[in-house]
């Protein structure tokens, strides 16, 4: 049973959350050799288990391009593509390190996807050798949905498909 509007409780319940969440995907990743296999079944994972998330999912990097695609995700449409020179997925990108927005309208050069988004968490996935491969970008209704709580542990999911695979 999911835990009722997790953006009001204390930052310990989302924690808590969060290590369930994780169990699950570690025990459903157990061998898994196919990275976008992977990649949908974390965007479900984690979009079913934080009700304030309105659209989770995953932006790839194909080759070395300096663009992003979408996919796999959960929700509404995402945008189809964004160069690593546009929004908050691309800031993400170009500068290999997470962005936590309160505010996605005080973010400048946002591109909005969805009318409805007012937070974001967007977290890169990195290669042991350092090449950003995609970015993991979580949205919500909700303006400053997201905690140094969220990032995280997000940053933690990431890490460990960084690790797994070199390329989606």
């Amino acid at each position: 049973m999911l835990t009722p509007l997790l953006a009001e409780q204390p930052q310990a319940s989302r924690g808590e959350r969060y290590a369930e969440v994780r169990q699950r995907i570690d025990g459903l990743l157990d061998g898994e050799d196919d990275p976008i296999a992977a990649l949908a079944t974390v965007a479900c994972e984690l979009h079913q288990a934080f009700d304030y998330f309105h659209w989770t999912g995953f932006y790839r990097r194909r080759g070395d391009a300096e663009l992003l695609v979408v996919g796999p995700y959960q929700g509404g449409h995402g945008c189809l593509r964004i160069p690593f020179s546009r929004g908050v997925c691309g800031a993400a990108a170009r500068t290999a390190t997470s962005q936590r927005v309160d505010d996605v309208e005080a973010f400048a050069g946002h591109i909005a996807c969805s009318s409805t988004t007012r937070s974001e968490l967007v977290v890169p996935v990195i290669t042991p050798a350092g090449k950003v491969i995609a970015v993991l970008d979580v949205d919500s209704d909700l303006p400053a949905a997201f905690t140094p709580t969220d990032q995280h542990h997000l940053e933690a999911v990431c890490a460990e498909l960084g690790r797994r695979f070199t390329a989606f």
